[in-house]
Parts: structure tokens; sequence; C-alpha cells
């Protein structure tokens, strides 16, 4: 990822009709915005890269090279989610950051969240939620390899939000014991309150970008179960 960190984009919805007017007195649009920022970016990239680079949806695609492997670069500006606005110098906001895919639709994310609450669950199951998380990846690995569920069913980042909201004492022992701890309480909780890693977004939401399908959930579930049982 590279961020462009000055300009940003803001959401004021929890911001009092004054408060948002002391906003807009404050701030005033970017002349230098998130798409000149990613043509710029794009530019550079194709100067260095040539043929190799090529504009995805969400990312701008490095193809791999002989000893240089396959990169997804992801150009984003700040984003902040605003809690508070009195003035610059007395305002209180979450700090993420966004993009936006070739649709225009603006796909915000905390990643620094995100990696602070999974570093203290880690902590919290004592040293246990990390390996937990790399074997559901491989076993998302394995279903895929079996034809049980295609690619794209469960991504990297909702595999870890989905244990992310897995009570503490369900992990530890033994890899074993909490695998079938984890997915028995998984498939028995009740998911529509479960939230991403970062605790800004519930984890299963179907008209967002940055949340998982609850379908898609219930698939890798379904097949992980049936892949134990065989």
């Amino acid at each position: 990822m590279i961020k462009l960190n000055s300009c940003f984009r803001h959401d004021l919805d929890e911001l009092s009709d004054g408060q948002k007017a002391a906003f807009k007195a404050a701030y005033s649009d970017a002349t230098y915005t998130h798409r000149d920022f990613k043509r710029d970016v794009l530019s550079v990239l194709k100067a260095e890269y040539g043929d190799n680079v090529d504009l995805g949806d969400k990312a701008i695609n490095v193809a791999a090279n002989g000893s240089r492997r396959k990169t997804d670069v992801i150009a984003a500006i700040q984003y902040r989610r605003y809690h508070k606005f009195l003035s610059t110098s007395d305002q209180a906001y979450d700090e993420g950051i966004c993009f936006f895919n070739v649709a225009g639709d603006c796909i915000a994310n905390y990643p620094k969240q995100h990696s602070t609450n999974c570093t203290a669950k880690h902590q919290a199951t004592n040293g246990w939620f990390k390996p937990m998380v790399r074997i559901l990846k491989n076993l998302r690995g394995k279903l895929i390899e079996n034809k049980m569920i295609e690619a794209g069913v469960a991504p990297s980042y909702y595999l870890e939000g989905l244990l992310y909201n897995v009570l503490d004492d369900k992990f530890g022992k033994s890899y074993n014991d909490s695998f079938v701890n984890c997915m028995n309480w998984l498939l028995e909780a009740d998911r529509s309150k479960f939230v991403c890693a970062n605790e800004q977004y519930l984890l299963l939401y179907e008209d967002s970008p940055v949340t998982w399908r609850d379908s898609k959930c219930t698939e890798f579930l379904t097949a992980a179960c049936t892949l134990w049982d065989q």
C-alpha cells in the first residue's frame, strides 16, 4: 500500500448539524485527490515496469518477472470517521485508509486498528489465535484444491475476523481442541452480531464492499465441517 496524507475523505454521519458546519468551515475541498494520486502512482509504475503493470478493479497489479513476485499496489488516502468536531484543535475521529474501485465505490478500512486488535486477541488467547488463523487459511486452500469451495469465497481478512469473534476460552490446550471448540462455537453462535477485527464494521453484511456475505461464510463453514467428517 502507498498512502497520500495531504488529503483525506471523511464520514460525518455521527456529527450534529452544528459540528458538520464547523467542519466544512475549517476544511476546503482538496485540489489533488485520490483520482490524481492513483493516476500518478500508475504512471510511475508503468515507467518502471512497462507492460508488467495492469490496472485492476481495486489495486494496480505488477506481474511477476524473474525473481520478482507478483505485487498488488493499493493507492490510498487517509480516511476519517468523525465522532466530534468543534475545531481543528478539538476533534475526535477514527483514522483509516480508503481507495476507490473501478466502479467508483469508496472502500474504507482500518489496518492499524485491525493489527492492534489481532495482536491483543493473540495475547488474550495465550498465543493460539494466530496459529488458528493459519490453520483456517490452510484449510481453505484444501477446500479449494478439493473443489469444495471456489477461490474467493473465504478471503484471509474475513477468516481473521471470523476467529476474532470466538470467545477466548475456546482457544488452547492443543490444535485439535482449539479447532473443534472454535468451529463448534462458530456453528452455534449468532453470527449476525460479529464484527470485523478492526471493530469498525459488522463482519457479515450484504451491502458493503468491506464486509463478508453471510452466504459465503456459511458455505465455508459447511465445507469445512464436511471435510472434517470425511
